[in-house]
């Protein structure tokens, strides 16, 4: 494969390299939640800055560990990963927001998503329809036992995936409403918990590349809720999913050094 990067040492759209990154990384969407994020880490220093993608390495647990920006959806996320990899990553966990889909999911909680519904463009690529997206179950473990540990509701099952935010919020606008808006049914019915654009993109490419991935998500709000009539404040602040993420990175490390530990033994 061609590097189109103009120092052949670094990958072209996230301009990391091999050393600049460590093996377990946080993937937000938003390339200025990284140095919040980042501000978790023992020692952080920015080592890459290039279109959406910035990225911070430091330490969690006496481990390198990075923050890498993903921007929006499953093309840009897809690209991230494959370039981190690369550079030398190979555990990651997507943090960002979601919408909630069934009624208990409420503004402020936390969604770990187990498994992605494929309504995006970019798994195909990689994989057959039929091939499911789901979530590493080490890591969707840690999350779940971090966002308890810290006390945060949490649930735990389904997201789906789009590529229209538009689509999501204002269907019956689109030409094709009559598909969006059955499906849409169909994912409540189904219990899908909450709507989202970059996991099912972020799964495949991780079983394609044998890598390890999970996510979890903040609920900004409901738009179900709002239509039942029932609370629906909108909550911004990303931090809850942040130290969830934190907090799971910590338990991986810690077991695995461990695990490492023993088998020394």
């Amino acid at each position: 494969m061609i590097n189109y990067s103009e120092n052949e040492q670094k990958q072209y759209h996230t301009q990391v390299g091999e050393g600049d990154v460590g093996r377990y990384v946080i993937l937000p969407g938003d390339p200025k939640r990284c140095a919040k994020i980042a501000k978790y880490f023992d020692s952080p220093k920015l080592v890459a800055d290039s279109r959406e993608y910035v990225t911070y390495t430091g330490c969690l647990e006496g481990e390198k560990v990075s923050v890498t920006s993903t921007g929006i959806g499953g093309p840009s996320a897809a690209i991230a990963m494959e370039e981190l990899v690369m550079a030398g990553a190979d555990t990651f966990i997507r943090v960002g927001t979601c919408g909630g889909m069934q009624l208990d999911v409420k503004s402020g909680d936390i969604v770990v998503a187990s498994g992605a519904i494929r309504m995006e463009g970019t798994s195909r690529e990689y994989a057959p329809i039929e091939f499911p997206a789901v979530a590493d179950i080490g890591i969707t473990n840690a999350l779940m036992e971090s966002a308890k540990e810290l006390g945060y509701p949490c649930h735990v099952g389904v997201v789906q995936c789009k590529d229209s935010f538009f689509g999501q919020h204002a269907p019956e606008t689109k030409p094709v409403s009559y598909e969006l808006l059955n499906k849409w049914e169909a994912w409540k019915r189904l219990g899908c918990l909450a709507s989202e654009m970059e996991s099912a993109a972020l799964f495949v490419v991780a079983s394609a590349l044998h890598v390890r991935v999970g996510s979890c998500f903040l609920v900004m709000a409901n738009q179900e809720r709002a239509k039942a009539g029932l609370e629906n404040p909108v909550v911004h602040d990303t931090d809850t999913a942040v130290r969830t993420a934190v907090g799971a990175l910590r338990r991986l490390i810690r077991a695995e050094k461990q695990a490492g530990g023993e088998e020394k033994k």
